[in-house]
């Protein structure tokens, strides 16, 4: 399962077992609440009207036959006759709902609110029989056998007369008269607790994005540096932006990236230097071994030569090692001063105009050229060594053409040209190609601080046969 989904469902999982509990706690509190509530309310109530009926009962006056008569009981029946409209919270109230019952010392029913239960025998009901005790009584009974919803709550209160208990006085409710803002409590709390799930769902499932989003790129951008390049000439992969500890860990694989890249670079710098001066030194070693030796005149100046010519073999390695070495040292850099391109190539032409008169090539330049935020040192740099190039392997009394745009250069000999499967090769460190003639091939870094002049610059090095001879751009397009 990735990881993304696991966070998911880790926190769905967690969000939804909270969601549950709350709302059921929630959820099975509010109808017992409610109760509470009306019951306290209703045991004021029966102590109020205790305390009024204690006259009448205490006089006798409810015992008699024309109990409805007394003045209590008219207040009752005023009571049940009242018109109400009560706009409560949003809910209308439109009867009034207390049943009202006055029980004497022996449980017999003297007044009823309603006038159905008069004259008959509630000692057995344990509001009744509790209260008598002088405790507290309750009970919640149903009006219709096997129907919850028709239970209906009695609250007794004693009256007393002289200093004892003379009889009961209940008052009842019917649980349904609340039960309409008990469900309205329950549908906002359930409306409400779905509204919770939705943005904890929304906050989970953004908090899993990101999360997964910011390992994403560590991701991307560790598999970017686990095989670290030969040669630093594209920019390294930028290091992601992250908060808290995903921005220590991108910090800590960048810091290894430095550290892979410095080896790898140190290792395949080692390995293809031992390459190169492998042949000059055997060369000057040879060549020394044999002067040691009685030689005829012939011989020692031959082998002299030799040394000679492998010493400046080394010199001019060793002086484009440490081109190139700086070069790679250093980073890009934006250059407000506009550089000439045209100008750049003529002190190119300038440099090599020697060697290729030697040779008895023309060089010939067309073009314009542009102005552009060069640096026109590392720009005459890196022409000069394709000029060298195209020196090496063009033929004797031939031409090279310099073709000159706003931002680029295109040199191109009419020698041999080079192998298909060598082109994508060409700048690399140590690589070359024979020269024509059998003549002795060069060190391979000419083309390689080519390639590191271009990559400060933005732009990139083409290379292509032209049938006859090579075709080398330098554009400096960004």
């Amino acid at each position: 399962m990735r990881l993304g989904l696991r966070l998911l469902f880790a926190f769905f999982l967690v969000n939804g077992i909270a969601a549950f509990f709350l709302l059921r706690v929630f959820m099975g509190e509010i109808k017992p609440s409610a109760r509470e509530v009306m019951e306290d309310m209703m045991v004021d109530t029966a102590h109020v009207l205790a305390e009024l009926a204690s006259d009448d009962l205490g006089s006798g006056r409810l015992h008699r036959a024309d109990a409805n008569d007394s003045r209590f009981a008219q207040h009752l029946h005023q009571y049940a006759q009242r018109d109400v409209h009560a706009r409560i919270w949003g809910m209308d109230k439109r009867s009034l709902d207390y049943r009202i019952y006055l029980i004497d010392a022996s449980g017999r029913v003297l007044l009823d609110s309603q006038g159905e239960s008069q004259g008959q025998d509630f000692s057995q009901w344990r509001d009744v029989i509790l209260t008598l005790r002088g405790e507290y009584g309750a009970r919640s009974t149903r009006a219709v056998a096997g129907d919850d919803t028709s239970t209906v709550m009695h609250v007794s209160a004693p009256v007393w007369v002289d200093g004892r208990i003379a009889g009961v006085l209940t008052v009842a409710k019917p649980n349904r008269t609340v039960q309409a803002f008990i469900d309205r409590a329950e549908n906002k709390l359930l409306v409400q607790g779905l509204w919770m799930l939705g943005l904890s769902a929304a906050v989970g499932v953004g908090v899993t994005l990101w999360m997964v989003w910011n390992v994403r790129r560590l991701r991307s951008y560790a598999q970017q540096v686990q095989s670290p390049q030969e040669e630093p000439l594209a920019p390294p992969p930028e290091v992601p932006r992250v908060p808290g500890e995903l921005g220590d860990l991108a910090q800590a694989m960048e810091q290894m990236r430095l550290r892979l890249q410095g080896h790898a670079y140190i290792e395949s710098y080692v390995r293809a230097l031992t390459h190169e001066l492998k042949s000059p030194v055997s060369a000057l070693r040879g060549a020394g071994e044999l002067l040691q030796e009685d030689l005829p005149e012939a011989d020692r100046r031959l082998f002299a030569t030799q040394v000679v010519q492998q010493s400046e073999r080394l010199q001019h390695l060793i002086e484009r090692l440490l081109e190139l070495s700086k070069l790679e040292q250093r980073a890009p850099q934006h250059l407000e001063a506009q550089t000439d391109l045209l100008a750049c190539v003529h002190q190119a032409v300038q440099q090599v105009q020697a060697r290729a008169q030697q040779r008895g090539l023309a060089l010939a330049v067309q073009g314009e050229g542009g102005l552009g935020p060069w640096d026109a040192e590392l720009l005459a740099l890196a022409i000069g060594n394709v000029l060298d190039n195209a020196i090496d392997f063009s033929p004797a009394a031939g031409r090279i053409d310099i073709m000159v745009d706003a931002v680029s250069v295109t040199v191109r000999d009419h020698g041999p040209g080079v192998p298909d499967y060598a082109l994508p090769r060409l700048g690399e460190r140590f690589y070359t190609t024979a020269r024509p003639g059998g003549e002795r091939s060069g060190s391979g870094l000419g083309l390689a601080i080519v390639r590191r002049v271009m990559a400060l610059h933005g732009g990139l090095l083409r290379v292509e046969n032209a049938q006859p001879g090579l075709r080398v751009t330098l554009d400096l397009r960004r």
